[in-house]
């Protein structure tokens, strides 16, 4: 009987260690942002972008969820172009990406500041998957300026993709702006 308590209570000891190394590493909001309204005609909203809202709150992330083997994301479309709704140039190396490459920028956590650049990642989604590179931020901490086209900040478990992405996994045309995906770092 005494053996049994002891396997017991090593296995709740486990049990609560796993439980708080998890909370440890749970992605928590990092405040709000208070949208502004964007000058007339300054928010890009091709690929059906949204544009700040005068006064709602915005949650920002400086983190994202932790990586695993497959680790659950959201796909977004994005335009690297000059003048496409991604704003400026690409944070890895400042320069526009043809919407025909498959490229991506990641939420803030998973950017790490700019340790991801140039990095391959593979995303599957519709029974495919593609491998895409990095080459921008998806910005979790700030947005509602003209740096990110008046556009709110990205939730923290964005890969805003390329045209090119969406075509290789096979999605419809129609199915286009978000999409549950799985990622492989």
């Amino acid at each position: 009987m005494k053996s049994l308590c002891l396997t017991a209570s090593v296995l709740l000891h486990v049990l609560i260690t796993a439980t708080l190394d998890f909370e440890a590493h749970a992605c928590k909001p990092s405040g709000k942002l208070r949208g502004k309204k964007p000058p007339p005609g300054q928010c890009n909203t091709e690929n059906d972008s949204d544009c700040c809202k005068e006064g709602k709150l915005y949650t920002t992330y400086q983190c994202s969820p932790t990586v695993s083997g497959h680790t659950k994301a959201v796909l977004t479309l994005n335009s690297f172009e000059k003048g496409g709704d991604g704003g400026g140039p690409s944070e890895c190396d400042n320069r526009y990406h043809s919407d025909d490459t498959p490229v991506v920028a990641l939420s803030t956590g998973w950017f790490k500041k700019k340790r991801r650049c140039f990095n391959n990642i593979t995303i599957s989604a519709y029974g495919r998957s593609v491998v895409a590179m990095v080459v921008d931020e998806c910005d979790s901490t700030i947005g509602c300026d003209a740096e990110h086209d008046y556009q709110p900040p990205c939730r923290n478990n964005i890969v805003d993709a390329s045209k090119s992405v969406w075509e290789a996994l096979g999605v419809p045309h129609d199915d286009w702006g978000e999409l549950d995906i799985f990622l492989l770092f």
